[in-house]
């Protein structure tokens, strides 16, 4: 029975770590696509949309559309919320959204602005 109480908070603790970490690499990507926008890295910034988004910003050329969508630039992270499949990723001036697809982390919503009760406005998203 000891052993039993010792494992419990040991899963508890293993959980915590894995959240945080999702957190982080869902943070970094975020952080990583918006400095490859500022640094006018088109192509490393598509590289990190999620499919249905990068067609969203160009049927043909998500490199070069991708700068010319004035996103914010890249601010300091003010805070992360994953939800399973999904992240939130606040920074000053912007707000990313991400999802998990087989190669890790994509964005699926950048620039983002809240709207109060309204969903939020977003300046790159998937159809």
């Amino acid at each position: 029975m000891r052993r039993a109480i010792f494992l419990v908070p040991l899963f508890l603790l293993a959980g915590c770590g894995s959240v945080d970490g999702r957190e982080r690499a869902a943070t970094d990507t975020a952080v990583r696509m918006l400095d490859a926008v500022a640094a006018g890295d088109g192509a490393a910034a598509c590289a990190m949309l999620a499919p249905d988004t990068a067609s969203s910003v160009s049927d043909s050329d998500c490199a070069a559309a991708i700068l010319g969508e004035h996103l914010p630039a890249p601010g300091r992270v003010v805070g992360a919320d994953v939800y399973g499949q999904w992240a939130q990723v606040r920074l000053t001036g912007d707000t990313v959204f991400l999802a998990v697809f087989p190669g890790g982390w994509r964005v699926v919503a950048a620039g983002c602005a809240p709207q109060g009760q309204k969903p939020y406005d977003c300046v790159v998203e998937g159809d």
